[in-house]
């Protein structure tokens, strides 16, 4: 199978989320998306607003229905924290499957600050999906100077499994104005009225 992964805090997750996931798997030629809910993003600590992962994961979950989209809690199982652990343990786990990182392009902004991003970056293929004001910021990082002699052309989003690595792509689709921030503002509770159950 041909797997996107797409790790977040999904704090909660939303109709974004969904949407840029079923562009990707267009784009890509996917059979599935994992949503790889972060038990904690270490970018992100002391961060007041982080809901408890039981209620993040129950919203992703519901936010996937009747879609080839699965949430996930395999960081939670791996007992790992960053990004470069996740992969090396998925790509243990599930060595007959072929799998690509999805990113946002925010993300993009501060890989450089991820722990061994040229790691990750050499472990496996990454597609970034650009994301309305961050351009700028996002091309203006020191991972994209490194980064850059690597990117494919989308029009060969759909050979990813052949690419050598490193590698990636820069997906642009119709923008999704939906932010897990705003929905936070609007309901800073959210939480409460998502389930406890993490399977």
């Amino acid at each position: 199978m041909k797997i996107g992964l797409l790790g977040g805090s999904f704090n909660p997750a939303h109709k974004g989320h969904r949407r840029i996931t079923l562009d990707a798997m267009r784009a890509l030629d996917l059979d599935e998306v994992w949503w790889l809910v972060s038990p904690g993003n270490p970018l992100k600590d002391g961060a007041g607003d982080m809901a408890p992962f039981a209620a993040r994961f129950a919203s992703a979950r519901k936010m996937a229905r009747r879609a080839p989209i699965r949430a996930s809690a395999i960081e939670l199982e791996l007992h790992t924290r960053y990004t470069l652990d996740t992969v090396r343990g998925i790509r243990r786990r599930y060595p007959g499957h072929a799998f690509i990182w999805l990113m946002g392009e925010d993300n993009l902004e501060q890989f450089h600050r991820w722990r061994g991003w040229r790691d990750i970056a050499r472990a496996i293929p990454i597609a970034v999906i650009g994301r309305p004001g961050y351009n700028a910021a996002a091309h203006a990082t020191p991972a994209l100077g490194w980064f850059r002699r690597f990117q494919r052309r989308p029009g060969q989003a759909k050979n990813w499994t052949m690419w050598s690595l490193p590698a990636f792509v820069l997906l642009r689709f119709r923008p999704d104005p939906t932010s897990a921030t705003s929905l936070r503002a609007r309901d800073p509770d959210w939480f409460r009225h998502m389930g406890r159950n993490v399977p």
